[in-house]
């Protein structure tokens, strides 16, 4: 080694970089063996040797202190959660937690006395791998844990399997070897003179526990059973002041029903004269009685709040109607209970509200006046929308008959009932399926409601609605209109619709086109759906009014069309020669003197184009038609 390395690490200051970057106990050593190795003089040696000793000293010190302020840190902030218990359980693993990591234990854990079995079992571990150690209840009395509990003093056992000092049983020297404990130091967790458990750390080979760990185990135990104390004083705390409140609770129960009655009332009667709807009497009744709530008119949903009814559950609610309509009183069943309102012979309305909770006298009360509400509140609107349908469909009735001599007087009668007469508007015709009385009734309800929110007009037709409604796009309108009614209903509406117009054109020729898209729609088998004429193909361009040609092969043919005009490409006479051949590869290359493989590459182009099932036969046969009318239109 270098001299002058030799002399720098034989130096005293050498210690001093140990100690600053808290090296290792052994590197301590090198600078004497080294500087024995180089044959340094006695007195040099004996002044390593004792810069060496003090210098370990210094370390040692340190380390205590450390290893004290890691203690002190960890009771400060057991102190702080006991401050803050909001969670025994959490408190009480924090503990034996830290007590694992300060005194570096394998394992750590907490057994409690139970006084109702009078025995012992384990509350808390740290660091356990055996179920069976974890689930350990131990008679009183027994191990190290029974003779910590018996003394009220701190026990250790360096082999604890083998230390005849505490009373053995086979249930608990088999859960120790389990686990594999050697050494075990238990501490007790007292409450005044009173024990009401033990605090353990464990190693799993021979550890001879030092009073400091001893002293700091006994620290946490006690915070422990300050904890445990908190705990129990806080649940007597609780559970006098819940007696307390439980008495008060009876006396203000009573007044308080009769005050959320009164409320109930007071707010529904205010939402009637504000003209409010069914759905806004319901919230009412879910925020006094919770739960969900819906209304029946006949086996048809009519609206609900908090929820919507399962199949199982609206039959049920059904069969709990009738049975409520014959006693005039609410019924129940399971969850729902159920109040119907009704007029003569006729049934309202049914009130349903699902609640686990059975309902007072006071509460079924609210129900049964809410579902007259109800039935006032439809009576209501029925009234007002029969007067209102009157106006809108005479309008109607003169736009669908051509009758449109004055136009200002027509303007005024549209403005009268919120009809923009400048808009554009779409005409729906509307079949459906419902051929009873109380369904067609529903119907026409619908019509005269939907049209008064959209600011349309209806009229009803036996079986037939016929609505004009603001709009650009007729089949969207239209599905709109299947949707909804058909929903209603509970039974399936088709709608054909067509324009747009403005609202005063006389709509004789638009009612016969939206006709014919519902007959279409009906011939086709697709009942329950609504269409436009554009959107029904080559179907639409027959009984459409205008017979947009450009419009149907623009949009049949437009992707290809784009791509030979783009590129120069002959892929609509391959496609127009492929569907004259019959579809036939090799009679399509003969026809256009070009290969097979060439009419192949043409027509996959075709399909990326075209997207997928374009040689369907419905759709073939749009093609085909497609491109006779491209034909016909080039060579005109």
């Amino acid at each position: 080694m270098d001299g002058g390395l030799i002399l720098s690490r034989m130096s005293l200051e050498f210690f001093l970089e140990l100690l600053a970057r808290e090296a290792p106990a052994v590197e301590f050593e090198a600078p004497v063996l080294e500087a024995r190795a180089a044959g340094a003089s006695p007195e040099t040696l004996e002044r390593l040797e004792r810069g060496k000793r003090i210098a370990l000293q210094i370390r040692a010190t340190l380390e205590r202190r450390a290893r004290r302020e890691a203690e002190l840190a960890a009771l400060f902030e057991t102190a702080g959660d006991l401050a803050g218990l909001r969670d025994l359980d959490a408190v009480l693993e924090a503990i034996v937690r830290r007590a694992r990591r300060l005194l570096n234990a394998d394992v750590s854990y907490m057994t409690l006395h139970d006084d109702e079995r009078g025995d012992t079992y384990m509350r808390v571990t740290d660091g356990s791998v055996s179920a069976a150690f974890r689930s350990l209840r131990l008679p009183l009395g027994a191990g190290l844990g029974g003779l910590v509990a018996q003394t009220g003093m701190p026990y250790t056992s360096g082999s604890y399997l083998s230390d005849d000092q505490f009373r053995h049983t086979t249930e608990i020297d088999a859960a120790v070897a389990e686990e594999g404990l050697v050494s075990i130091l238990g501490v007790p967790m007292r409450l005044g003179s009173r024990s009401i458990g033990v605090l353990f750390a464990a190693h799993r080979s021979d550890h001879p526990f030092a009073k400091e760990e001893v002293a700091l185990l006994s620290s946490l135990a006690a915070y422990a059973a300050v904890a445990i104390d908190n705990a129990r004083l806080l649940a007597e705390t609780r559970a006098a002041l819940e007696e307390l409140s439980a008495a008060n609770e009876v006396i203000r129960a009573r007044g308080d029903a009769v005050e959320r009655a009164a409320q109930a009332h007071d707010r529904m009667a205010d939402l009637v004269v504000r003209g409010a709807g069914v759905a806004d009497i319901c919230q009412v009744v879910v925020d006094v009685l919770g739960g969900m709530v819906f209304v029946l008119e006949g086996d048809t949903v009519l609206a609900s709040v908090g929820g919507e009814p399962d199949p199982a559950e609206l039959a049920l609610a059904v069969d709990l109607a009738a049975a409520s309509r014959t006693t005039a009183r609410t019924v129940s069943r399971g969850a729902l209970r159920v109040a119907t309102a009704t007029a003569g012979a006729e049934t309202l309305c049914a009130l349903v509200l699902r609640c686990e909770e059975e309902l007072s006298d006071i509460d079924q009360r609210i129900l049964e006046r809410a579902a007259i509400v109800i039935a006032l509140l439809r009576l209501i609107q029925r009234s007002v929308a029969e007067a209102e349908g009157r106006v809108r469909g005479d309008l109607l009735r003169d736009l669908l008959d051509g009758r449109v001599h004055d136009r200002q007087t027509v303007a005024d009668r549209a403005r009268r009932v919120g009809v923009e007469p400048g808009a554009r508007h779409v005409l729906v015709v509307v079949r459906h399926d419902a051929d009873d009385e109380t369904g067609r009734r529903r119907a026409a309800f619908w019509a005269a409601s939907h049209a008064a929110a959209h600011h349309g007009l209806f009229q009803v037709q036996g079986a037939e609605i016929v609505l004009l409604l603001p709009g650009e796009e007729p089949g969207e309108v239209a599905r709109g209109v299947a949707r909804e009614l058909g929903q209603s209903l509970g039974a399936p509406a088709t709608a054909g619709a067509a324009g747009p117009v403005t609202a005063l054109e006389p709509l004789t020729e638009v009612y016969e086109e939206a006709g014919r898209c519902v007959d279409a729609l009906l011939a086709l088998g697709r009942r329950g759906a609504g269409a436009g004429a554009a959107e029904l193909g080559f179907i639409g361009l027959l009984i459409g009014r205008d017979n947009d040609v450009a419009g149907f092969i623009e949009s049949t043919l437009g992707p290809v069309l784009d791509y030979d005009a783009k590129r120069g490409t002959e892929l609509v006479a391959t496609l127009d020669a492929y569907f004259g051949c019959g579809g036939a590869l090799s009679k399509t290359a003969s026809r256009l003197h070009i290969h097979t493989n060439t009419v192949t590459q043409r027509l996959e182009r075709v399909g990326r184009l075209l997207g997928p099932g374009w040689q369907e036969p419905e759709r073939a046969l749009e093609l085909q038609l497609a491109l006779r009318l491209h034909r016909l239109s080039t060579a005109r």
